[in-house]
């Protein structure tokens, strides 16, 4: 297993514990999730790129700037279609990101996909459909929402590609917090406030660390790696939501969840061992 799937597979560990905390503080809206998160990336990324002595501002301010751009209104965008349709759905529709992400790379990045790639990408989404389902209460602005979230971090995730090179992994997670605290913060004075205890305090600061790290390793894992392998892995993301929803809120599954599992793990292993063998007999 090459070293970018690994650091995505421990960035879809860190996501998957993050959403956990976030069903842990029904109180908190998410935009204050947000805010909180943002916060605490904010200052970790910036003391330890002080303490590195590297320039916070990167060299490519240009897709510095997109990267957090695309990377907030992903996010927001996110955000908005938990609030407005069932979590299931969002979810669901959100998993159109690595598709995206591969389609956009084509154009910026000049990676190339091969067409059996995209078979794998289908049969990794109709695992989710079958795990997730789809509600016929979602309406066309709600789907376009997901779908604009969705190409929103496909674009973010570009970004990160053509960083690769140029920044640290610190310095692309740094222009997040940058874009995310300004906009988090005006809609917050504007819609309210709900002050949180000692424990949701506690809750929201691990929030912000466990998204620290999973954005590290995400960061890493597209800088290492080419789009179409590894975006392909975050549909593992799924089966991790379903074993934690399962350990820790007794969540019950059906027989056609597991076989929903077992189609997303089909097509992402098929896709990482297609791109391996394409990638050694390149060497």
């Amino acid at each position: 297993m090459s070293k970018g799937v690994q650091y995505m597979l421990v960035a879809i560990l860190f996501f998957a514990a993050m959403n956990v905390l976030i069903k842990s503080v029904p109180r908190i809206g998410p935009v204050e999730i947000v805010f909180f998160r943002s916060i605490i990336s904010f200052l970790i990324s910036f003391f330890t790129l002080k303490k590195l002595g590297i320039n916070l501002w990167g060299t490519n301010k240009k897709w510095l700037m997109i990267r957090g751009i695309a990377g907030s209104i992903g996010l927001l965008l996110f955000f908005a279609t938990i609030k407005e349709m069932p979590l299931a759905s969002a979810v669901a529709i959100q998993y159109l990101s690595p598709i995206f992400t591969s389609l956009l790379g084509i154009f910026i990045v000049k990676e190339r996909v091969y067409s059996v790639q995209w078979v794998f990408f289908l049969i990794s989404f109709i695992g989710v459909i079958l795990i997730q389902g789809f509600d016929p209460r979602v309406t066309q602005l709600q789907l376009g929402i997901g779908i604009s979230s969705a190409l929103a971090s496909g674009m973010a995730y570009n970004s990160i590609r053509k960083l690769k090179l140029s920044e640290h992994p610190l310095v692309i997670i740094f222009y997040f917090p940058l874009i995310t605290i300004p906009i988090t913060s005006i809609y917050l004075l504007f819609t309210g406030w709900t002050t949180p205890n000692l424990v949701e305090l506690a809750v929201l600061i691990a929030i912000g660390v466990a998204t620290q790290f999973a954005q590290y390793f995400m960061t890493k894992a597209y800088q290492l790696e080419d789009l179409s392998k590894v975006s392909s892995v975050q549909y593992l993301g799924i089966v991790f939501a379903l074993l934690f929803g399962y350990l820790f809120f007794n969540e019950a599954y059906t027989l056609k969840s597991f076989a929903g599992i077992l189609i997303v793990l089909m097509g992402v292993i098929l896709n990482v061992g297609f791109k391996s063998r394409i990638d050694k007999r390149a060497k």
